[in-house]
């Protein structure tokens, strides 16, 4: 196996792992037909909520591939992972949408148990990069050594 250094290691985990919520902050603002028929109908007018949603994924997702303010990034996309954690996937688990036919009831179970489990990793995750210091290639580190040739 090829010797990684910590630093790039740090990096590649970061990217790796903000993926997810880059791509689904995209599919929220340009492509979530389907995303908007899984937001429950208390929630206010889809479209704005998906727009937020989408906001709120690309800016934690970015803040951590970019390695700034990752603390502050990992904090929001776990509070945001809670919350549709509960109250999508959650409450998906007890019900099905009304139009949703009886034969596809077993497929939505499916789908809303992976997400569920898939959410809860992803917070594990995050909590951990809330503490995580980020390694040589990261903007706080580029911004921490030019401050340092300043002073």
């Amino acid at each position: 196996m090829l010797p990684i250094r910590e630093d790039t290691s740090d990096l590649l985990f970061r990217v790796l792992f903000s993926t997810i919520f880059i791509g689904l902050g995209f599919e929220h603002l340009f492509s979530d037909a389907l995303l908007q028929t899984l937001i429950p109908d208390w929630l206010g007018p889809k479209r704005l909520v998906s727009i937020g949603s989408g906001v709120v994924l690309l800016g934690g997702g970015f803040s951590i591939a970019l390695g700034f303010k990752v603390d502050v990034g990992a904090t929001v996309l776990a509070l945001f992972l809670i919350v549709v954690t509960a109250v999508v996937h959650g409450l998906g688990l007890v019900g099905y949408p009304a139009q949703l036919p009886d034969h596809c009831h077993w497929l939505w179970q499916v789908y809303q148990r992976s997400n569920f489990v898939k959410n809860i990793c992803l917070l594990g995750v995050c909590i951990h990069l809330v503490t995580h210091r980020t390694g040589r290639f990261s903007l706080d580190a580029v911004l921490a050594r030019r401050r340092a040739r300043s002073a």
